[in-house]
């Protein structure tokens, strides 16, 4: 697959996107059977448990045996080619296997990260029109219970499309089992172990994500079998060097695209060993990563900036501790890392001696898009910075008039000039959105919502979204989102939410709250809105701080001028900008005021 793919680049920008084209595939096929065949009992998953120490290995085999059974499973209950299926799962080989299994049936999964909410998990079933659900009785993660069974039960409440809850045990209590409710692996022992696998177009649908976007509803993001595979398959190999025998370590949940395409389906593609994380890096203490990293013997670690951040205010005693020798990749995702993160985990934990590759790319690019390698050998890498752009990509710099930016030294809106195999296709059920959200800004280019700066050198730096858009502990939430969460509180009529620095997250959300009266109860009112959004949304959406005021600042439209607030919270008082638009000028003191009188309330 790969030498037509390098053959086009070489040629220059190919007169169509040439790799889109044609031919059928079963991207279960491309992850398993073809690595059945030639090396059975090479171990594709290596789960590492909530439990320290309980690692579990599952080799090609019998991955391919867990896929076959659970895919007959779904057939036996009427789920059928083209047919979508919600997997609301911590991570584990049976995730994984859940994900494969409708790959080879020709279904198409959109995998829900567990700690969403009922309401946000019945908002994606509803959307994309679900006919079963997979879950767990009970996720266990940090030594706690997460209770999934009864989340999808509490979603499907509301979803008429789920025929059938299929439910895997990952702990031995007992749950409510009603009507619909089917025991997974009691299904799966009665099951067939070889399934035949669908013959899929190359641009058939694979999956839908969901992620957030500037406005309040989520959008289910489309990526299709052939181009996406390949992408993720080809960044997995050479951004990381991936090399045969191998253990790669990428401890993201499958919930986002960052554990599609780098723990699922780039690795397995390779028939690399992936890591399973199931865990969080401080759990039981803050040197998990790191003796994990000792004991499964890790050569590549991909990781968030959050993390990193969160475990360098634990010193490096908990790093020192353990052996990471083994490792020879470190790779950054989710948000750009800040320079003292970098350092930290380029010095302390890789000892100064890892390739440490920062990956910009989005859920809708499928995979990595600029990163320091691939590159010439031992060619420079820039702390905390994307660098190059991966084969085939070409990123443009255009100016607010629509322009394209020439030569270095310059920042701008970070576009992409021409198409790339892993692009996601559409916005289910809305290609209007789509077109509306990636191409109408710029004409004729894809529109990524960051802006970044080209150095002298022509190297890029990923400076941070554009738009409404804010960025906690790598997981991209609209601020419209947390609004319309808020907005439903009958004492609060209105709502403005900024993204804020954060010393873990990177970001933060800062809510500023209208009430309709000045009730005496307004710490009340904050826990409850806190509760709301917790509920609506999930847990990491809560915002830091909320701040009452009597009003925000508007234009005369009625036009909620968000900059000013991150202005008042980032403290760039003497950089207000224009404030002649405002219908009254006056408010901006009055926020001020309210500001200075929250900090030194909090400080106290």
């Amino acid at each position: 697959w790969d030498s037509p793919f390098h053959t086009a680049c070489q040629a220059g920008p190919p007169a169509a996107a040439r790799w889109f084209l044609g031919g059928r595939l079963n991207v279960s096929v491309n992850c398993l059977d073809q690595h059945v065949e030639k090396s059975p009992n090479r171990v594709a998953l290596i789960w590492e448990r909530d439990e320290p120490g309980t690692a579990v290995h599952v080799t090609y085999r019998e991955l391919l045996d867990l896929t076959c059974r659970l895919a007959n499973t779904l057939k036996k209950y009427g789920i059928q080619k083209g047919d979508k299926v919600a997997i609301y799962m911590s991570v584990s080989p049976l995730s994984v296997a859940a994900m494969l299994a409708c790959a080879r049936i020709g279904a198409i999964h959109t995998v829900v990260f567990a700690g969403f909410s009922a309401e946000s998990l019945a908002g994606r079933i509803m959307d994309s029109g679900c006919k079963a659900v997979i879950t767990y009785n009970q996720g266990v993660r940090g030594g706690r219970i997460i209770q999934l069974k009864t989340t999808v039960d509490e979603a499907v409440k509301n979803c008429p499309s789920i025929k059938h809850v299929f439910v895997a045990q990952r702990t031995d209590n007992k749950v409510q089992m009603g009507d619909r409710d089917i025991p997974l692996e009691e299904e799966m022992a009665k099951a067939a172990s070889v399934c035949t696998p669908e013959s899929m177009d190359s641009e058939d649908m694979l999956f839908m994500l969901y992620t957030s976007g500037s406005t309040g509803k989520p959008k289910g993001i489309v990526h299709t079998q052939a181009g996406y595979l390949l992408y993720a398959a080809l960044t997995h190999k050479y951004v990381f060097d991936y090399q045969q025998g191998d253990v790669f370590g990428c401890v993201a949940d499958i919930g986002w695209i960052t554990g599609h395409s780098y723990v699922v389906y780039g690795p397995l593609c390779n028939g690399a060993t992936s890591v399973l994380f199931e865990s969080t890096p401080v759990y039981p203490d803050p040197g998990r990563y790191w003796e994990v990293v000792q004991r499964l013997k890790i050569n590549q670690f991909y990781g968030a900036p959050t993390a990193i951040r969160l475990l360098l205010n634990y010193g490096e005693e908990w790093v020192k501790k353990y052996d990471r020798s083994s490792l020879k990749t470190l790779g950054s995702v989710g948000e750009p890392i800040n320079n003292e993160a970098w350092q930290w985990f380029y010095h302390v934990v890789g000892e100064g001696r890892c390739t440490l590759v920062d990956t910009w790319w989005q859920t809708e690019t499928g995979g990595i898009c600029i990163a320091p390698r691939p590159s010439e050998e031992k060619a420079e890498i820039i702390p905390a910075m994307a660098m190059r752009p991966f084969f085939g990509i070409v990123p443009v710099l255009m100016d607010e008039n629509g322009k394209v930016i020439e030569g270095n030294d310059v920042s701008g809106a970070l576009c992409i000039a021409q198409p790339w195999p892993g692009m996601a296709r559409t916005i289910y059920g809305d290609h209007q959105r789509f077109v509306d959200a990636y191409f109408k800004a710029y004409p004729g280019y894809y529109f990524t919502g960051d802006g970044a700066y080209r150095t002298k050198k022509g190297y890029y730096q990923i400076t941070g979204r554009m738009d409404d858009v804010i960025n906690i502990s790598g997981h991209r939430l609209g601020t419209a989102e947390i609004e319309d969460a808020m907005a439903d509180h009958p004492e609060v009529p209105e709502t403005a939410v900024i993204g804020y620095p954060h010393k873990i997250k990177g970001e933060g959300a800062f809510a500023f709250v209208v009430l309709k009266e000045q009730t005496a109860h307004i710490d009340r009112v904050k826990e409850e809105l806190k509760t709301i959004v917790a509920s609506k949304i999930a847990k990491y959406a809560v915002p830091d701080h909320i701040l009452v005021v009597k009003r925000l600042p508007k234009t005369r439209s009625g036009k909620i001028m968000r900059r000013l607030l991150r202005k008042v919270v980032t403290e760039q008082l003497s950089n207000m900008g224009d404030v002649t638009t405002l219908d009254d000028p006056s408010v901006v003191k009055e926020i001020l005021d309210a500001y200075q009188k929250y900090k030194e309330k909090s400080s106290s």
